[in-house]
């Protein structure tokens, strides 16, 4: 398969971020990367570029960084409570998931996504329980997870 290489402008998730010479098909180079201003053809008047591109990735890199750890001090403090519905002897109807915590967690003021979700899986149980958040390459963050009963517990026989 023949390939090209460019030079990418902007971060681009799968590929590499600014900076970053990459090996693409030629047809999504010219037809997507270079007329949406998000690479460059490989050239010597190009590669110039590379050290004011690494620059720039180096800062943002470092304020994707100072957020992330601003983020996770302020998640420290927060604790969640999820209520569900439940069964005799308070067997939960279903279970807690990713969703149930990013909406209290929006609701708190923070705007997460799945992706943040380091091996996370569905809570099944009443009780608290940390869940770990991955906010940067460097920085995770827990939140304390309180899965309670909407209706009052009925003891089993």
């Amino acid at each position: 398969m023949a390939t090209t290489e460019v030079l990418l402008v902007q971060h681009m998730q799968q590929l590499g971020s600014e900076g970053d010479v990459v090996k693409v098909r030629p047809g999504y180079a010219r037809n997507y990367l270079i007329p949406q201003k998000k690479a460059l053809p490989l050239n010597l008047a190009n590669k110039k570029r590379l050290d004011s591109l690494k620059q720039s990735r180096a800062m943002r890199e470092s304020d994707e960084l100072q957020k992330a750890q601003e983020i996770a001090t302020k998640l420290k403090d927060v604790n969640i409570a999820v209520a569900v519905k439940t069964g005799s002897g308070g067997k939960l109807f279903g279970s807690v998931t990713a969703n149930h915590i990013l909406e209290k967690l929006s609701e708190s003021g923070f705007t997460m996504d799945k992706k943040h979700f380091v091996s996370f899986s569905p809570i099944k149980e009443l009780g608290k329980q940390n869940v770990t958040l991955q906010l940067h390459k460097e920085v995770e963050a827990e939140v304390e997870v309180e899965v309670v009963s909407e209706n009052p517990i009925e003891p089993t026989e």
